[in-house]
């Protein structure tokens, strides 16, 4: 099975704050080394989930080190309240056929 590298972000955000949040959220330039990515927002729009996937640990460092990183979350913070990430390795699991 391939491995993936996965970068997960969870945000709380500031009520009603959605919409601009995700203006500010998308990234420009767009990272290299970042294969997918995926947005999941609670039914409340108060918290948003991120979940991306890198050809390396070394590739999403890269990014999550650099300056157009910094000034994305310079751009994210008036509309986050609490945020929590982490870096894991992961595989698709197989689910049975019905």
């Amino acid at each position: 099975m391939e491995e993936h590298f996965v970068w997960v972000t969870t945000r709380r955000l500031r009520p009603g704050s959605l919409e601009e949040f995700e203006r500010a959220w998308r990234p420009a330039p767009y990272p290299q080394g970042l294969r997918r990515a995926f947005a999941y927002w609670s039914e409340d729009g108060q918290e948003i989930t991120g979940v991306s996937f890198w050809d390396s640990k070394d590739a999403c460092d890269s990014w999550r080190t650099s300056e157009p990183e910094a000034q994305r979350r310079a751009h994210m913070a008036p509309y986050v309240v609490e945020e929590r990430e982490g870096f894991y390795y992961g595989r698709e699991l197989a689910v049975p056929q019905r």
